[in-house]
């Protein structure tokens, strides 16, 4: 298969609707739903853990499959693993098969940056953890430890400079997905974790 067909399929498999899958079995559909977001957090605010772990389990594959397994069957340039992974969370975040409308990313982003760099993402881990506890927003959390990834990565990874630059773009990705979180965040309106919504 040729690179750009690696990309494709890469992008497929971002692009698999888990969270939609698991409303569908719950008879849920989260567009409809809580933030209407086909995330994680989403799946977990409506349907609770027994879904949302499984889901974001599976979102963070959708990042690591293409980085561990399309990467080195597409190439040996040093770009594919970055190109594979982008490649992922635009499927993951503009969805083909819903409409181009998924989630924004977060799972998907740390599955990719967990094959490209593994100790800068277990410190973006640890960060994200510590964030969410200490103010229960997820978005926060979210957005604090994607930009805190290529810092991390300069600062442990000093002569890996394209997963720098990568993490730079990806980190400015996740926070334009989370723009309206951000307008939440600023009017004191976000909903911190652990709240739940009720379905219909």
């Amino acid at each position: 298969m040729t690179v750009l067909g690696w990309l494709v399929l890469a992008y497929l498999v971002g692009g698999f609707p888990t969270s939609l899958l698991a409303g569908k079995i719950a008879g849920v559909d989260l567009r409809e739903h809580g933030s209407k977001n086909l995330g994680a957090t989403n799946v977990y605010r409506v349907l609770g853990w027994k879904y949302a772990i499984p889901v974001g389990l599976l979102d963070m594959a959708k990042g690591a499959i293409p980085v561990w397994l399309f990467a080195p069957r597409a190439g040996d340039s040093i770009w594919l693993p970055l190109a594979m992974g982008a490649a992922a969370i635009a499927g993951h975040v503009f969805s083909p098969f819903t409409r181009f409308r998924g989630g924004k990313g977060v799972a998907t982003a740390a599955g990719a940056v967990l094959g490209l760099a593994p100790l800068p993402f277990l410190g973006s881990l640890l960060l994200w953890v510590a964030v969410l506890w200490a103010t229960g927003y997820v978005s926060l959390a979210s957005m604090t430890a994607a930009v805190a990834f290529p810092l991390l990565t300069k600062l442990f990874l000093p002569q890996a400079w394209l997963t720098f630059f990568a993490g730079l773009v990806i980190a400015g990705f996740i926070v334009f997905t989370h723009r309206s979180n951000i307008r939440r965040l600023l009017d004191g309106t976000e909903s911190r974790f652990g709240r739940r919504k009720r379905t219909a």
